[in-house]
């Protein structure tokens, strides 16, 4: 049985790479959480920046920030046992397709493998193979965000989706999902970064979209976007994480939405599919992470409950956080 960690945005560019900078140790960005990540086998993540010395920002059309994280970053990762990521966002081409292809390589050298975005459209789309736990992981990654970054052909880019378009919209298809599993995978991944920042539920296109993945074939749908956590949807033996916040960053902190309360979605696994989702609830400072005390706990738990009920599941509390267990 595999426990592998799945946790939202890590931005590690702006302030927290000035911290890094200045001597601050990759370990104690992730505070007391870090011992946890690091326990399980495995934890996968959205990098929301590119990994770059590269200066030159993105200038082809206008975009207002552009997140760039310095080498160090690298440790970072490491130091949070992130054994594989998704690129496809809206800021992982802020410094150009010479900054993907410096992260690229920098994740490559560290052995992280990474999924959607690429130096041509096939690789972009293609899955990234991992084993985590002894579990067979194929995990795909794809976008509605930045347009202008998608990967076209020949060209560098992401992995974008137009759910407006039909064709585009059945990605990846049934037979990409059937292909992965023929070339050994036991677990298929949709990491997918839609939608509008700081709303608390998915809209009907994009809850439509992931119930339709699921239907091809994906057993786990790893949502990420809107920079607050949003419910969790049960569909048979497959989960749907609809957003999985913000975890590592610089941001500033809406008082109503509070998109410094997050979770690290814990999923046990084996070769048949999800068996258990353990939600340990954490809190964002600046440029960390730390466990909620118990007292935070308590309404960050609370608000999971309410969202995760709209679609029909219900969490048990723990003394940890809240559990759920899959029975069919």
């Amino acid at each position: 049985m595999a426990r592998i960690g799945f946790v939202g945005d890590l931005m590690l560019g702006r302030l927290v790479s000035e911290q890094l900078r200045h001597g601050r140790t990759p370990e104690s960005c992730w505070g007391d959480i870090g011992p946890l990540m690091r326990q399980a086998d495995g934890v996968i993540a959205n990098l929301e920046c590119a990994i770059t010395t590269h200066a030159q920002p993105w200038q082809r059309t206008p975009k207002v920030f552009h997140f760039g994280a310095v080498p160090k970053a690298i440790d970072v990762l490491r130091a949070g046992n992130i054994r594989v990521v998704s690129l496809a966002n809206n800021h992982i081409l802020d410094f150009e397709t010479a900054g993907l292809f410096e992260t690229l390589d920098y994740l490559d050298s560290a052995g992280i493998a990474h999924a959607g975005a690429g130096r041509c459209e096939a690789e972009a789309f293609a899955p990234a193979a991992v084993k985590i736990g002894g579990v067979d992981i194929a995990l795909f990654s794809v976008t509605d965000n930045e347009p202008p970054f998608a990967a076209r052909g020949g060209e560098a880019g992401t992995a974008y989706l137009d759910l407006l378009d039909q064709a585009s919209a059945t990605r990846p298809n049934a037979i990409e999902i059937e292909r992965a599993r023929a070339n050994g995978a036991e677990l298929v991944v949709l990491s997918c970064h839609m939608g509008p920042n700081m709303v608390l539920e998915p809209s009907r296109a994009i809850r439509s979209y992931r119930s339709d993945a699921v239907a091809r074939g994906i057993d786990v749908v790893h949502g990420h976007s809107a920079h607050v956590a949003q419910g969790v949807e049960r569909i048979g033996r497959s989960l749907v994480l609809h957003d999985t916040g913000d975890f590592l960053d610089d941001y500033a902190i809406d008082p109503i939405l509070r998109n410094d309360w997050s979770f690290i979605f814990f999923l046990e696994a084996d070769a048949r599919g999800p068996q258990r989702l353990e939600l340990t609830p954490v809190v964002l400072e600046f440029a960390q992470v730390r466990r909620a005390t118990p007292d935070e706990a308590g309404p960050i738990c609370a608000r999971m409950i309410a969202q995760s009920a709209k679609f029909g599941t219900a969490f048990t509390r723990t003394a940890e956080g809240l559990e759920l267990v899959l029975k069919v």
